[in-house]
């Protein structure tokens, strides 16, 4: 992560970015290219006798559940947070899918989370409970929870959270198109 200028100084840089990380993540992307690995190693080495349909389907599914593992959680080792004049704009993962992309004109507001875990959102990944919006958590730690003009929230689990939060109450202050303050 790059470093930022602090609230106290009066300007802010015109591009804010964040990241978080989550190392865990890793060991899961190795379990799923084992299943793949695995899958491999049965169509190559197979002596099986009891047909053709068992090897298949083991084949098939070994490499089905590596590919699902592998690459659901590769999408969530990382969120990058990118924070301009206009918009939030939240990546996943290496390919940087999923993607969302807010405009300033929609956030009502933004406020500093400082304990964000996984089990509050039922897990890593892109979560949405009807109780509490939407949320990136890639890890536990402190988030930026964004309050929506449409009464949502959205909440991005993303190192120096607190300072991205200045940033973006500075900028709806400022008069962003659309805000009120």
């Amino acid at each position: 992560m790059r470093e930022h200028r602090h609230a106290e100084d009066a300007s802010h840089p015109d591009v804010w970015t964040g990241r978080a990380t989550n190392r865990v993540q890793w060991l899961l992307a190795l379990v799923g290219a084992a299943c793949m690995a695995l899958g491999v190693e049965l169509a190559v080495d197979s002596a099986w006798t009891s047909g053709i349909a068992p090897l298949v389907m083991s084949v098939v599914g070994c490499i089905a559940a590596g590919l699902l593992v592998l690459f659901g959680t590769l999408a969530f080792v990382h969120v990058d947070l990118k924070l301009d004049n206009e918009c939030v704009e939240v990546r996943c993962g290496h390919i940087g899918v999923p993607r969302r992309r807010i405009p300033l004109s929609q956030v009502a507001g933004a406020d500093f989370s400082p304990h964000v875990t996984p089990r509050q959102w039922g897990g890593w990944g892109y979560r949405w409970r009807p109780e509490k919006g939407t949320a990136v958590v890639v890890r536990r730690g402190e988030a930026i929870v964004l309050r929506l003009w449409d009464g949502h929230t959205f909440t991005i689990t993303v190192d120096n959270a607190e300072s991205a939060v200045r940033v973006i109450r500075a900028r709806l202050r400022a008069g962003t198109p659309g805000s009120t303050h």
